[in-house]
Formats: C-alpha cells, structure tokens, sequence
C-alpha cells in the first residue's frame, strides 16, 4: 500500500452503488488492500453479484453505519433520496461523504450535514477502463475536489481515495465542484453526446436527402467516426492530421469552419448559460419529478432515427464490434443497486 493510502489505511469505506463505476471503484480498493463493504438495495440486481465477487454487501443505510468514507456512486437523480433516507441519519461525524459528479450538490439537490467532510473523485474514463487500467498495474487520471473540511484531513483523503482506485499512478488534478460540475455538463451536451449526436443525425439526413443510400451514409458519417475520435483520443488534433490524407486535411479546413461557424460557438455560450445559471438543472429535476415524460419521447425519437434502423442491420454484419462494445457507465435511472 502507498504512504498516500495510509490515510485509509484503516478506514472503513462503504462504496454506494454496483454499476460501472461503483464496481470497479469497489474491486480496485479492495485491491488496494482497504476495507469496503457494498451498500445497495436488498434484492436488486447488482446484490447477488456484489456478493458473488466476494463483498460484504449491506443495504445502505447500514453500510453508512460506522463508514469512515461514503461513495455516493448512483445515478445524479436517486441520490436526493438515497442522501435523506440512508446517508443523513446514520454518517458518523467527520467521516467523509464522496461523490464522483458534483450535481447534486452544486446544485443544492443535497445539503451534507455540517460535521463531515465532503469531496470529489472523479476519473477521466468508464468503469471498465478504470479496473481494466488498475489490473495492469496502471490508472485513469482523476480529478479531484474538496467542498468541505471538518476533519482538516479531506484532501488527504480524497487522494487516497483516488491512490486506490489507481488514479495515483496516473495523475490527479485538483478542481472544485463547481467547475466539475459545469464542465461536465457542458461537455455532455454540447460536444460528447448533444452536439455528436446532433450532427451525425444531421450528415446522415443531408446524404440520404440528396439520393444517396442510407447505408453508404451511415458508414461515412457514423462508422468511421470511431477512427477519427480514436486518432483524437490518443494524440489529440495533431494525431488526427497526421493520419488521415491531405484530400480529407484539406477538406477540413475550408469546411469545417463553414459547418461548426461562430453562430454553433455562439450557442454553446447559451447552453453553458443555462448551466451555469441553473435553468438546465432545473429543468432536469422537474422532468424526473414528473416522470420523465419528455425525456422518454426525446430517447425514443433518437432510437426511431433512420440512422439507428439502418445502423441496427449494418451492425448485424459486423459480429466484431459486439466483442469491442463497452458496457453502459451506468445503472438505469430510478435504480438503486
């Protein structure tokens, strides 16, 4: 165990949730040679495997009894609840409450109790990518926060909280909820999920409007993007040009900019506005009050999208891109455990 670890060294941390990031945080710490138990809710579907890969699993009420750190690893919405009913009455003063995403308390969705600390880890990749890196002696770089000192130990332990998972190994860099929060946000809406979603939809619709085969679309303007974010991924920009021919550098010079203009950037301004300012934090919370109606016909409109109907054939022939699929980052909303 790492002198950063010695923080925890004795520590019991009690890990909430088994999805993607819940189960490889759980896996690695343990591998760390620190003491985790598992809360989740009796009978759901993680229980049965938490336990079957060798945990104590609790429900998370009494696996907050006696912690001295709480993960709070369930999805932004159920955390409201799982905090009042389970975390609340029974966290023990100065243990530390830890979240990996800042919403809910950015956003004041949670209010921690006064007499503990709180922090943030938060790595820079997906669960399996997390374990998959700390199996082979290597780590996901983190970020990390601290919105609240009691114990005058919160940042050692938020890093030793990221030593464990493995993110000592590769970097931590030190933010504040604020910034993870609003970034995160952003960069889901506007580039990872939102704005790439958007402007696939949108290739996709031009080609097939113009004559071309849906198909042949699909391929161009779906497919082969992996390759490119690939390039991105391992070398940034610089990889990406370095890769592909001069035909396609040239191409995305001049038309880039003619596609991703000053009026797209002028609307990324407004959708970080909206975070920032709260409005889509609001929103967001009111629809899953409501029962999510309008985020169901905004999901089942994209899965109607002709660009999945004909992606879902062309996938049929391609069995080795089900080998390579990620598992999904997390478990569904309105789920616990």
């Amino acid at each position: 165990m790492s002198t950063t670890n010695d923080t925890l060294a004795k520590a019991r941390i009690a890990v909430l949730g088994y999805g993607s990031q819940g189960r490889a945080h759980a896996l690695n710490l343990r591998d760390s040679g620190l003491d985790v138990v598992v809360g989740l809710r009796k009978g759901g579907p993680s229980w049965e495997k938490a336990r079957a890969e060798g945990f104590n699993v609790a429900e998370p009420a009494e696996a907050v009894k006696g912690a001295d750190l709480v993960a709070v690893l369930t999805p932004d919405m159920v955390q409201p609840a799982l905090y009042r009913d389970a975390i609340a009455p029974n966290i023990k003063p100065g243990a530390a409450l830890l979240f990996a995403h800042g919403f809910n308390v950015h956003f004041g969705q949670i209010g921690p109790r006064q007499d503990v600390d709180v922090i943030l880890v938060a790595p820079k990749g997906p669960g399996a990518l997390v374990r998959r890196e700390y199996e082979i002696g290597r780590g996901v770089p983190c970020i990390w926060a601290v919105h609240q000192d009691v114990s005058g130990q919160a940042e050692a332990k938020a890093k030793a909280y990221a030593d464990g998972i493995g993110g000592g190994r590769a970097l931590l860099i030190k933010t504040d909820f604020k910034e993870e929060t609003e970034t995160d946000l952003f960069g889901e809406q506007a580039v990872l999920c939102g704005g790439a979603s958007s402007l696939v939809q949108a290739g996709f619709e031009t080609l097939v409007e113009a004559g071309y085969q849906p198909e042949i679309a699909y391929y161009e303007v779906l497919h082969e993007l992996k390759l490119i974010v690939d390039l991105f991924y391992e070398g940034g920009i610089t990889r990406m040009l370095e890769f592909v021919s001069e035909t396609a550098q040239y191409g995305d010079y001049v038309s880039g900019p003619r596609v991703i203009d000053a009026g797209v950037k002028a609307r990324m301004k407004e959708v970080l506005k909206d975070i920032q300012d709260g409005t889509f934090a609001k929103n967001w919370i009111a629809e899953y009050q409501a029962g999510l109606p309008n985020y169901k016909q905004y999901k089942q409109a994209d899965l109607e999208h002709p660009v999945e109907q004909v992606g879902k054939r062309l996938r049929a022939r391609m069995p080795w891109l089900q080998a390579a699929a990620p598992q999904p980052s997390a478990e569904p909303l309105k789920k616990v455990g």
